[in-house]
């Protein structure tokens, strides 16, 4: 028996050296390959022996504002997440704490929305864009951004709003507390875990979504990273530039690492625990 429970700890062990493995690698060849320049790009070493930055000197030195679309893309991140979180935990205290008919229809109505594929709306979504007089604009991506969000966040934040102690709100109704200072005040505290995960979520997809932003913004200095990466050209029209590439992609990987790094004790306790303990 002994044995047995030994044979699986090892199995564990290596199970999650091998995903450890399998997730970090690519992050670290993408740093080898930001540091190699010339002919050394064509080498297998993992560990280039004379690492250079020039290729991170290039991206903010060239034709391209790479630091323009870095702070555009930083920009509507976070008011993606700002106006979800705003909207979604409104909502979600309707859904989760209120009684009314088809609310089940409703919830499963937001489910189905947020399964639509970006290429099923994206006729409508420039129309919307263009009549808002929000095309070419960056901030103008924080509409379909936020819409495409809210249903997965309002989804999320109504099943944690459910698991709040009734006790709490009735005692702020007879304190007096109206809707926003329950919300705000009452529960906000309580919902931490629940907006952290939700919102590094929604944080992520609009930081590398792709295709709103090459569609509804043609401007270099308008542009977010993603759209960026991808437009970075070589010297000549044969030539393409791993190092360069691989650079951009290692500094608009960073953020997201340490956000994550950051809270992930929140982010943990947000997907497992739920809202509150007891």
């Amino acid at each position: 028996m002994k044995q047995r429970s030994t044979l699986a700890t090892v199995l564990l062990y290596l199970i999650s050296a091998i995903v450890v493995i399998l997730s970090l690698y690519p992050f670290v060849y993408a740093i080898s390959t930001s540091l190699k320049t010339g002919n050394a790009l064509f080498t297998a070493d993992l560990f280039p022996s004379n690492a250079d930055l020039r290729n991170y000197r290039a991206l903010f030195e060239g034709v391209q504002p790479f630091g323009k679309s870095l702070v555009n893309s930083i920009a509507v991140s976070f008011l993606t997440v700002a106006f979800a979180m705003l909207m979604g935990i409104t909502a979600a205290y309707a859904l989760g704490r209120i009684r009314f008919k088809g609310k089940g229809l409703l919830l499963v109505s937001l489910l189905g929305v947020s399964m639509f594929p970006q290429v099923a709306v994206l006729s409508g979504m420039f129309e919307l864009i263009q009549s808002l007089g929000l095309y070419n604009k960056v901030l103008g991506l924080v509409v379909p951004y936020t819409i495409f969000t809210l249903p997965f966040t309002v989804w999320i934040l109504t099943t944690f709003m459910r698991e709040l102690p009734g006790e709490l709100e009735e005692a702020a109704i007879m304190d007096g507390c109206g809707p926003l200072r329950i919300i705000f005040q009452v529960f906000m505290p309580l919902l931490w875990p629940a907006l952290v995960s939700t919102g590094l979520l929604a944080f992520i997809g609009a930081w590398n979504e792709f295709m709103f932003a090459l569609t509804f913004v043609v401007s270099d200095t308008e542009r977010t990273v993603p759209v960026a990466i991808s437009l970075i050209a070589g010297a000549t029209a044969f030539e393409i530039p791993w190092g360069t590439i691989m650079a951009g992609s290692v500094i608009v990987t960073v953020p997201l690492l340490l956000l994550v790094f950051f809270f992930q004790k929140r982010i943990v306790s947000g997907l497992t625990a739920g809202a509150v303990k007891g």
